[in-house]
């Protein structure tokens, strides 16, 4: 265990998130899409490639009303990416919500976004 209490597979380092509104914006600009029923994964190669692919989230209030559903969304997503950070390709990744997310199931969820994953390799 780390100093914050989890241990460093379960982190989320912040070299490992997208973090400014340039970062989204470069990603946004010229993305390939990984398209789902829940989500949408858009994505775009480092360049020149700098380190481990980086996730960014754009969880929409019209896809999920309540705070509590976005945030669990998040959750989902985040552990996800974390599970295949390490066979990931050096990439920059938005998740995007899609309509039914919220209403979702957390294994269904999960399923849809490995499977989404997977086609980034």
């Amino acid at each position: 265990m780390t100093a914050a209490g989890r241990a460093p597979e379960h982190a989320f380092p912040r070299s490992e998130r997208l973090l400014t509104g340039r970062q989204y914006q470069r990603v946004f600009s010229r993305a390939r899409r990984v398209p789902g029923a829940r989500f949408m994964l858009l994505y775009r190669p480092q360049d020149p490639p700098t380190g481990p692919a980086r996730l960014g989230l754009a969880i929409s209030r019209k896809h999920a009303r309540r705070a509590v559903e976005r945030n669990r969304l998040k959750r989902i997503a985040r552990e996800a990416f974390r599970a295949r950070r390490q066979v990931l390709p050096p990439v920059d990744i938005i998740v995007l919500s899609r309509a039914g997310a919220a209403g979702a199931g957390r294994a269904e969820l999960r399923a849809e976004l490995d499977r989404l994953l997977e086609k980034l390799k």
